[in-house]
């Protein structure tokens, strides 16, 4: 990992931006899981990994979910990112005919809720 090569005093520099807020991490798996990690069980296993590696190197946890590029996602992604206590979730593929609908409704921005039943009404 590019990590593990870089120099301590390059460390220093990364985790001086992460502190002083210059640079956020997000998402923060060990990879953006797609269909390598098909399954709820290995999207959770994916994200703990790499949640712990940022939390033990940096002392922060992730609060945004990010897939730029999944060669599709699947809705149990929105479901467990609210449930690790994302604040946000971003995401490139949307259905065309409701990119459609949303362009022309004008909402292209919207707020996910999870299930109440399932995480409560503060979720």
């Amino acid at each position: 990992m590019w990590w593990e090569r870089i120099t301590e005093e390059k460390k220093d520099q990364v985790k001086k931006l992460v502190k002083n807020g210059q640079l956020e991490l997000i998402n923060a798996g060990w990879s953006m899981h797609d269909e390598a990690c098909p399954h709820y069980e290995d999207m959770i296993n994916n994200m703990m990994i790499g949640h712990d590696f940022v939390k033990r190197e940096f002392g922060v946890t992730p609060r945004i979910g990010w897939q730029i590029d999944p060669f599709g996602h699947s809705n149990t992604n929105a479901r467990l990112f609210a449930e690790m206590g994302f604040d946000a979730w971003f995401f490139a593929r949307l259905d065309i005919e409701d990119k459609l609908k949303r362009v022309h409704n004008d909402e292209m921005e919207f707020i996910w809720r999870a299930s109440f039943e399932e995480l409560g009404e503060d979720s």
